[in-house]
């Protein structure tokens, strides 16, 4: 189930018992698409997670703790680019760092000196302010991005975006 201590992140600050961070499995989907659901205007459906699960060059990583699964993060690889697609926590797990946990293991398993890109609602100040503390830069907008209420992606990256 989950993953030896030697494979776990260092406990986060103020998160009490350290959720433990492993690969996510098929098994974790229904947890997935609950907190997806709660999480997200737009939610992503089962087969667009079957779908990346199924990418043998992708990343996907699991967050759980005692009570189960807390968090997710999904990260694609695109030729010479990894593109962090999805991120989420369960609301009363936010702010503790849990996040920065997933994408540190994600840096660490892909490796930092990768490309990475995102894309973030320009109005969620706390997720971009946490991209930027990861080594994240603006580098542009996607205009009406997001299709629940067309506001504006900013376009992020980690290393440098053209190569």
């Amino acid at each position: 189930m989950s993953e030896t201590a030697a494979t776990e992140d260092p406990p986060l600050a103020g998160a009490g018992a350290a959720p433990t961070i492993r690969r996510l499995t098929y098994g974790d989907l229904p947890a997935v698409l609950a907190l997806e659901r709660r999480s997200f205007p737009a939610p992503w459906s089962l087969a667009m997670f079957v779908l990346e699960l199924s990418k043998p060059s992708g990343v996907c990583l699991a967050a759980e703790t005692e009570s189960g699964l807390v968090g997710y993060l999904v990260c694609s690889r695109y030729a010479d680019i990894w593109h962090l697609m999805n991120v989420a926590v369960e609301a009363d797990q936010r702010r503790k760092g849990l996040a920065g946990a997933l994408i540190r293991r994600l840096l660490d398993e892909a490796g930092r000196e990768e490309r990475y890109t995102l894309e973030v609602r320009i109005s969620n100040a706390g997720a971009i302010r946490m991209y930027e503390q990861l080594g994240f830069r603006a580098a542009g907008r996607r205009l009406r991005y997001y299709h629940d209420n067309n506001e504006d992606a900013l376009i992020m990256w980690f290393g440098e975006p053209d190569g």
